[in-house]
């Protein structure tokens, strides 16, 4: 309270001022922890890393790689895109554009990308974000 108070008008308070005020008014600060967003991986959840970061492949559908992408257009929309990159020619292999960043978006790019190249049995990297 003390540092608000001071930043927010030109003179200074002491702090014991502030508290003796505040036990006059019975008021409390309550000081809350910030949560974490990180949720710590279970072994179920982390794949083994087969790529290896060898980010290159001899032959069109050896290796896939996926992501998503956060656009802001207008005032304050978003769209997401979601592609499949092949790591043989370089080319993007199916795309979708959606408005909300969720599993669904990936899912619906792979099963365009599988409906498209159905013989193919690529190994499909993606980083841990969001979605996946």
């Amino acid at each position: 309270m003390t540092i608000k108070l001071n930043r927010e008008n030109d003179f200074h308070i002491n702090q014991k001022r502030i508290y003796r005020l505040m036990k006059i008014l019975n008021l409390k600060s309550v000081c809350r922890r910030k949560k974490r967003n990180y949720t710590k991986s279970t072994p179920q959840v982390i794949s083994e890393n087969v790529l290896n970061r060898k980010f290159t492949a001899k032959n069109f559908g050896e290796k896939w790689l996926t992501d998503v992408t956060e656009m802001k257009y207008g005032i304050s929309n978003k769209a997401y895109l979601s592609a499949i990159l092949d790591l043989g020619d370089k080319s993007i292999v199916s795309f979708i554009i959606g408005h909300s960043n969720n599993n669904n978006l990936i899912f619906e790019t792979f099963d365009l990308a599988h409906k498209k190249y159905s013989d193919v049995k690529p190994i499909f990297h993606s980083d841990r974000g969001f979605q996946v």
